[in-house]
């Protein structure tokens, strides 16, 4: 079978969607195929933040262009890139105009989301980072089952509670009857839809973000197609990419007129591609990822024509710490710790029982320094501990708190309990003595409400990832009543930000640093523009969008270009 369009898109996340929405609107066929059985990718599971400095409230706010760069480049460091950082800051208000305008896709501009660097010169405490409200997942019409289901784990039993209001109703639905009624209400609604539609209608995170931009692909006419792998991108007697041979549910060569984007993520899910490039895992056996599709197949279609790797970022993922653990099944389910132990009450230590780090950093920057704590040492690893206290008021992670019974979180392995410290010291294999003098220290400090080791609590951002109610420090109290709680935490990641090595045109680069015609890679396929740093919410969803969005405005044009230098070439011969 071979089908005609003018743009193939490989991969349905952020990037291959944006993509895909700006080429239809400007009159291009569009098909989108993606390996996975559901469409969204790991997109669709996440917080669905997008960090997009130079946005209307921030602009609003007196945000300049300026200051966003200076942040971007403090965080880049070395790896800094100023042409590549150019073009993403160039762009955004362009591409935010076009999703809100012509797409439709609806945005929330929340009054505080600090940048994860607060004492970074150029942070903003607001203005970057935005979301997207809670939608009905029956604007999708046929496509309302076909989009990537939430990370259970993430879930309260099936809700996805929504990052803002939402969810502090949730942290607060132990504490009053209010907030239980509230919870409880959109747990039983969610499960009442489940039962009787297949899933519920409403779509928060991630999720909505997708949902929202499936949507409106579909309404663009967008045709995407999943269970449907690209085995070979194809080219033409010039050297021109022309499509590619696919299998799977559609099977045969798609020849796409102007050129295929390649937005099927990055590679910490193979173990050879991690040996290469994440240091921490020379052995490919050191790591883990919750992450959907990242597999090394962006590098593995792209490395035919001379695509190769930049590992320029001096982080090659955005690191976060995760848990792993079975369901009652055996089967494998992952919790990333994206917020929970920058709460009052919980602590991280390593195998020595010791802190190595500020539990209220971003999990990026608690990553960095957990890779650095156990470098040559055996896997790279650590526990996060809480008294009763914190696990009656805040839970660990995907052990929620009172009044749900702990009993599954521990039959499943998640989370360890015992009377004392020594005892939980003994059970997790830690030195009891120094895991209590870690305890004493940290509770001195935190009784008045500080942390003279690592100034926990100290910003704006280590506040937003406490409990503002919780007085003198939203990120600080002792751990000091017993039963005592453990969960073990190892390295994860949310993408690489080492990729496909591209040019500000987002054109896949060959061995020779020059541009493959008519390939492109966006998303976490390609090369981080921020160097390795992680700047805030939505640190790989803004740049995906932004530069999905340049590639399906300027792909018609690159094409134009090509065949223009092909028409003078043939003249000059003939004359």
């Amino acid at each position: 079978m071979s089908i005609n369009c003018d743009v193939l898109v490989i991969g349905s996340g952020a990037a291959g969607i944006a993509t895909a929405l700006k080429a239809a609107h400007d009159g291009h066929s569009v098909i989108v195929v993606d390996k996975d059985r559901y469409l969204g990718g790991t997109t669709a599971i996440s917080g669905g933040w997008a960090w997009l400095p130079g946005n209307r409230q921030g602009v609003a706010q007196g945000d300049t262009r300026e200051e966003a760069e200076t942040y971007i480049r403090h965080l880049a460091g070395k790896s800094y890139d100023p042409q590549a950082t150019g073009v993403f800051l160039d762009t955004v208000p362009e591409a935010m105009d076009f999703f809100e305008n012509d797409a439709g896709i609806e945005f929330q501009y929340p009054e505080k989301a600090p940048d994860y660097q607060m004492d970074a010169p150029g942070a903003k405490v607001s203005g970057r980072a935005v979301t997207v409200p809670a939608v009905d997942a029956r604007i999708l019409g046929h496509n309302r089952l076909r989009v990537q289901p939430y990370l259970l784990s993430y879930t309260v039993f099936g809700y996805m509670p929504e990052i803002g209001p939402d969810i502090a109703m949730f942290l607060k639905a132990n504490q009053n009857l209010k907030a239980f009624a509230y919870a409880a209400k959109r747990v039983t609604s969610t499960w009442a839809q489940t039962l009787l539609y297949k899933r519920a209608y409403t779509r928060t995170n991630g999720n909505a973000l997708m949902t929202r931009m499936i949507a409106a692909a579909g309404e663009a006419g967008v045709r995407m197609w999943t269970s449907t792998s690209a085995q070979e991108i194809l080219r033409d007697a010039s050297g021109v990419v022309c499509g590619a041979r696919i299998s799977g549910e559609h099977s045969g060569e798609v020849r796409a007129r102007l050129g295929v984007v390649i937005a099927a993520g990055g590679f910490s899910g193979n173990a050879e591609l991690r040996k290469r490039f994440f240091p921490h895992d020379p052995d490919g056996t050191n790591h883990t990822t919750p992450t959907i599709g990242h597999h090394g197949d962006s590098l593995r279609l792209a490395e035919p024509f001379g695509g190769h790797i930049d590992d320029k970022p001096h982080q090659p993922a955005a690191w976060g710490p995760v848990t792993v653990f079975r369901g009652l099944r055996g089967q494998k389910r992952w919790f990333p710790h994206l917020r929970a132990f920058g709460l009052p009450g919980l602590i991280a230590v390593d195998r020595e029982g010791v802190r190595f780090a500020n539990e209220s950093l971003s999990y990026h920057d608690y990553g960095v320094e957990m890779i650095n704590n156990d470098r040559g040492r055996e896997g790279t690893y650590g526990w996060i501990i809480a008294d009763q206290k914190a696990m009656r008021r805040y839970g660990i992670g995907y052990a929620k708190p009172w009044p749900f019974p702990q009993v599954y979180f521990r039959l499943s392995g998640f989370l360890h309990k015992a009377p004392t410290v020594a005892a939980l010291a003994r059970k997790i294999g830690v030195p009891a003595d120094r895991l209590q003098a870690t305890l004493d220290e940290f509770n001195a400090g935190a009784a008045r409400g500080e942390d003279p080791k690592f100034h926990r609590g100290s910003n704006w951002f280590h506040h937003f990832k406490g409990d503002l109610d919780h007085k003198p420090n939203p990120n600080l109290a002792p751990i000091d009543r017993g039963p005592y709680y453990a969960v073990k935490i190892e390295m994860g990641d949310l993408g690489t930000f080492a990729g496909l090595a591209v040019n500000t045109r987002s054109e896949v680069l060959d061995d020779d640093n020059q541009p493959v015609p008519g390939l492109y890679a966006v998303g976490t396929a390609a090369v981080s523009v921020f160097g390795g740093g992680y700047p805030g919410y939505g640190a790989n969803i803004g740049p995906a969008m932004v530069f999905g969005y340049r590639v399906g405005r300027d792909i018609a044009a690159h094409a134009e270009e090509r065949r223009s230098r092909g028409t003078k070439k043939s003249a000059s011969v003939r004359s």
